[in-house]
């Protein structure tokens, strides 16, 4: 799911509609900008919802797929996205694609609902063979309490999404892949009184390392030690009966020497 506000419009004070759409753009370039999609990249979108964050990659000319763990979500994105991209009903837990299958995982609404965030980074990095992108809602932001900032993105007040502080999602990234380096930014939400009468500084917060944005963005590298066969095996091999305890290596020799 890609925080759309633009189908919140849910401010009190001000002009909802053009706050929520001064948001949006800020929210894509943020990612833009953090994950620089580069034509005829594969992109996943794990937790795709209606297929909004999946359209901003189709724009820059991607190879695009969506999972959803909703149907409904999924007949959504497909009307909004028509026959350009591949979408598979599945949850961010397990996802049904193969190691290092695309260039960028992105996981925004995989992570609002999981039982198991970690779970759910591993997966996007397993898939992964170039860099994992994740957006969540900030739980330190500007907008002050939750409530607020669930509102404003028009989710439920009770809702039980979850919100991450940037330290938080810092260690979980860290702890799925040892090492990253992280580059990360957010997107201001001033709420609607101080919007109202403040609307032009949200232009000067910076957006990279501000910790006080509404969503936050971060994205990072994969670089993974190994890579799973993604072709069935096209040639036999007949072993004579000594030679098939050593299969395992000598698949792996032809493998280090690119042989089929």
């Amino acid at each position: 799911m890609f925080f759309d506000p633009l189908q919140a419009g849910t401010a009190e004070d001000g002009d909802p509609t053009r706050q929520s759409s001064r948001l949006h753009l800020r929210q894509e370039k943020l990612i833009l900008d953090l994950v620089a999609p580069v034509a005829g990249e594969s992109v996943l979108d794990v937790g795709c919802g209606n297929g909004s964050c999946l359209r901003l990659f189709g724009r820059k000319k991607c190879l695009l797929t969506g999972l959803d763990a909703s149907q409904a979500a999924l007949e959504a994105a497909r009307r909004n996205l028509g026959a350009s991209c591949e979408l598979v009903l599945g949850n961010a837990a397990d996802i049904p694609f193969s190691d290092n299958e695309f260039d960028v995982v992105t996981l925004t609404g995989g992570l609002l609902g999981s039982a198991n965030p970690q779970k759910a980074l591993a997966e996007a990095v397993r898939v992964s063979r170039n860099r994992v992108f994740v957006g969540f809602l900030n739980r330190y932001s500007s907008a002050g309490t939750g409530k607020a900032v669930r509102k404003f993105f028009g989710f439920p007040a009770a809702s039980d999404f979850r919100f991450f502080s940037i330290g938080e999602m810092q260690n979980l990234i860290h702890k799925t892949m040892s090492g990253a380096v992280i580059q990360w930014g957010s997107v201001m939400c001033l709420p609607g009184p101080a919007y109202a009468l403040l609307s032009s500084l949200e232009d000067l917060f910076p957006m990279r390392k501000n910790p006080l944005g509404a969503f936050v963005g971060m994205v990072f590298a994969v670089n993974y030690t190994y890579r799973t066969v993604q072709h069935p095996v096209v040639h036999s091999f007949k072993l004579k009966a000594r030679e098939r305890a050593a299969a395992p290596e000598a698949v792996r020799d032809m493998l280090r020497e690119g042989k089929p």
